[in-house]
């Protein structure tokens, strides 16, 4: 029977450059309503790409990959009873293992996180594990099909779930090795056509100084699958201690980014490289950062000086152009004027000498 026996995992990214398919599920269970997330949820992936999705307020399992939508209507409706049922099991259990903490009131969690991979070879592996409150609770070990706690508050309920009336261990492993690696396999060729889709990444280095360390970023992005190794190395040594690392994000093409970043000291012995592997190279990329010397800064802000200088110079004459202009308007109004009033003075003169002579 497909049911959880417990709660736990966050969801964690995988780490390196893998080949074969995985396929995984996780569990998540809050302590009630009222903290804007549902009571219960379960998230399918295969691989990078989410399958499936149920949550205590839609109350019905529902496929979000296009090409998971080839599964039979009734098997949806299968995994949505075995969805009611694990629940009912979360909702006890978080209960249980709360109060193992003295923790009778505010927000907790649980969660579990189980899987099964098929790799290129034709091996399989299989996983579960359990944390409250995103701390390691409890584990399956899939070779005796037992679970083992990381707590000491997890050994009541270890001990109860491994007795030999319940066995959970041995049916969520027996599940992990047979049902779990079937629905894999029909996903896989679901969705081969996009899960088999690679994109080279794209990296770019560059790096800040402040004083004596200077920050390094390495982003890589564009690359498809999710799956990618990336890290800084020192001379050519993996030795650059405390990464900075963001989670590997989606782009809206489909794609993926991840940023990896480090602070080093500042000197011009030190050599520092970008290591990017990728199931879409057929070698490692290896990105050196080159720091700025004088002479490449003094080359990147003459030319912005110039044209400051020219901009400043354009601006001038402009305005020495309309300043010029509209002294030149003033001047000849004014000449207007005065020759005018001049010319009636004088025809004015001599229509009274006329009026005199006559």
């Amino acid at each position: 029977m497909e049911l959880v026996c417990g709660f736990s995992l966050v969801l964690v990214s995988l780490a390196g450059v893998y080949s074969g398919h995985s396929l995984r599920y996780y569990y998540t269970g809050v302590s009630g309503p009222g903290y804007g997330l549902p009571e219960f949820s379960a998230v399918g992936y295969l691989d990078d790409q989410q399958t499936e999705l149920y949550t205590s307020d839609i109350g019905k399992v529902v496929p979000v990959a296009p090409w998971v939508k080839k599964e039979r209507p009734e098997e949806w409706l299968r995994r949505t009873m075995t969805s009611k049922a694990n629940e009912a099991i979360f909702r006890h259990e978080l209960k249980v293992v709360m109060t193992r903490f003295h923790h009778m009131e505010g927000f907790h969690y649980g969660q579990v996180m189980h899987s099964c991979e098929l790799r290129d070879d034709g091996s399989a592996v299989h996983l579960e594990q359990v944390r409250y409150d995103g701390e390691e609770y409890m584990y399956l070990d899939t070779r005796t099909g037992t679970f083992v706690p990381h707590k000491d508050e997890a050994e009541i309920t270890t001990t109860r779930w491994n007795s030999p009336d319940v066995r959970a261990g041995e049916r969520i492993r027996n599940y992990l090795g047979k049902d779990c690696i079937e629905r894999l396999k029909r996903y896989v060729e679901y969705g081969r056509e996009d899960l088999e889709r690679r994109v080279h990444p794209r990296v770019k280095v560059s790096g800040r100084e402040s004083g004596d360390t200077t920050k390094l970023h390495c982003v890589v992005y564009g690359f498809h699958p999710r799956a990618v190794d990336v890290r800084w190395m020192k001379n050519g040594v993996d030795d650059v201690p405390t990464y900075e690392t963001t989670h590997v994000l989606p782009n809206p093409d489909g794609t993926y980014q991840i940023r990896v970043s480090v602070d080093v000291i500042s000197n011009e012995v030190d050599t520092y490289l970008c290591y990017v592997d990728h199931s879409s190279l057929e070698e490692s990329l290896l990105v050196p950062w080159e720091p700025k010397k004088a002479s490449d800064l003094a080359a990147i802000i003459s030319p912005a000086v110039t044209i400051i200088i020219i901009i400043i110079i354009l601006l001038l004459v402009t305005g020495g152009f309309f300043v010029y202009k509209k002294n030149k308007e003033k001047y000849t109004r004014a000449n207007t004027v005065d020759t005018s009033e001049k010319t009636k003075q004088q025809e004015a003169e001599g229509s009274s000498s006329s009026s005199s002579v006559s």
